[in-house]
Order: structure tokens, then C-alpha cells, then sequence
């Protein structure tokens, strides 16, 4: 039933223990999002309809359709805002190490 948010929240505790950095941990929740993103992409064109039922029943689809399933009003709103916040700053981060590669 809440087996979504209970995958979810642990990658987060793992990510809050493992990493001390606020960069590390911006980095972290992007790597949360896109694997979900991934996994759901993968599920719906792979063409097994057994395997995209058991995804949709375990993943959520990212992290904002996380944050939807169990929040709403203004403190869904205000969660929101935070995800756009760290995805900026994960753009901000992604372009900040393209440009010092070169």
C-alpha cells in the first residue's frame, strides 16, 4: 500500500546518512528522480505487461507524483517548490561542472 513512499524514504535516509554535503545530497535527489523517471519509461515501452503493473505498483513515477499521492493543499505546494529549488540547483551544479571541464 505505501510501499512507493516506504522505497522512497529510505533512498533518502541512505542518501542523508551516506552523503554530508548539501551539493551531494541535491545530487542525490536527482539521481532518486531520474532512476524513477527511468524505470517508469522502461516499464511502459518495454512491451511486458506484467512487469509494468509491478512497477506502477512500487515506484512512483517521480518525485513530485510521490509528493502528490500523499500531500495536497499548500503543503503539497510548498514541497513542490522545494523540488523545483533542488532541480535548479542540480542544473546549476551540472552546468557549473560542464564549464569547468573544458
Amino acid at each position: 500500500m505505501y510501499i512507493d513512499a516506504i522505497i522512497v524514504v529510505a533512498l533518502i535516509i541512505v542518501a542523508f546518512c551516506w552523503f554530508r554535503r548539501f551539493s551531494k545530497m541535491v545530487y542525490a535527489a536527482a539521481i532518486i528522480d531520474i532512476f524513477l523517471r527511468l524505470i517508469n519509461y522502461i516499464s511502459a515501452n518495454i512491451g511486458i505487461k506484467g512487469f509494468n503493473k509491478w512497477v506502477k505498483s512500487i515506484f512512483p513515477a517521480s518525485l513530485p507524483d510521490l509528493l502528490d499521492n500523499y500531500m495536497n493543499g499548500i503543503v503539497l505546494t510548498v514541497f513542490e517548490w522545494i523540488y523545483v529549488g533542488l532541480m535548479v540547483i542540480f542544473l546549476f551544479y551540472i552546468i557549473r561542472a560542464f564549464v569547468r571541464k573544458k
